[in-house]
């Protein structure tokens, strides 16, 4: 090889490798990058009556809230990765005793939102099932980010992405939702909605509840298997 060509194969500057703690500070996050899904509302007429089917058919949907005035409005979406059912008569339900002020809104008709607060700190989130009249609802217990990441990690002050959502008082607090959002329609409201998968899920699963003291045996959690964003221990998103 001549003088000239071992020059010529010399990087330039243009060319020479970027440290790696400049990548770091320039990289953006993939999540952030990724094209925004295209998103299909999902109708009341989709959605199964039955508490047990809904909770299960839930998982792979998207929940999506759109945060902000008019023109400057952010979307904040993710996969739903695990479920909760409380059927009619479930002792363990919030509608067991019947129809109160608060939990008013598991009565109404079937994809209604049921927000309630719990612990001083938390809200939480559950898609009312069944027909009107009979108090019953899905609790959403944990989603994948999809959109708003940026947002969403504020909102969690700074927490890891798969911790941004996993568990049902996180992802309220993911999405901003609060009691201002208890007994919006999820099949029509214009910021907070239910919509289609964006890709298929994975193995749904189907163990016991988190978290209860009545009818702890019951298989009503479905959660996506394997998925990092699902709540628990290692062993509950096996």
């Amino acid at each position: 090889m001549t003088s000239s060509a071992r020059r010529a194969s010399k990087p330039g500057r243009a060319q020479q490798r970027v440290p790696r703690a400049a990548q770091a500070q320039t990289a953006v996050p993939a999540a952030e990058s990724a094209e925004r899904p295209v998103l299909r509302r999902l109708t009341r007429a989709e959605l199964p009556t039955d508490t047990g089917e809904l909770a299960h058919w839930l998982i792979g949907k998207t929940l999506v809230h759109e945060r902000g005035s008019a023109g400057r409005r952010v979307r904040l979406s993710g996969r739903i990765v695990e479920t909760e059912a409380y059927v009619p008569g479930d002792a363990s339900g919030h509608a067991f005793r019947g129809e109160t002020a608060r939990n008013g809104s598991l009565f109404r008709e079937l994809g209604r939102a049921y927000v309630y607060f719990v612990y001083g700190c938390w809200h939480c989130l559950n898609v009312a099932a069944e027909r009107e009249g009979v108090g019953a609802g899905v609790l959403l217990r944990a989603i994948e980010p999809l959109e708003g990441i940026t947002a969403m990690t504020r909102l969690r002050g700074g927490a890891a992405l798969h911790e941004l959502a996993r568990g049902p008082g996180r992802l309220t607090a993911a999405l901003g939702i609060d009691l201002r959002h208890d007994g919006l329609d999820l099949c029509t409201h214009p910021t907070l909605w239910l919509a289609d998968a964006v890709r298929p899920p994975g193995e749904v699963a189907c163990s016991v509840r988190i978290g209860i003291s009545k009818e702890v045996d019951r298989p009503l959690r479905f959660y996506e298997r394997g998925s990092r964003f699902v709540s628990g221990s290692a062993r509950m998103r096996g």
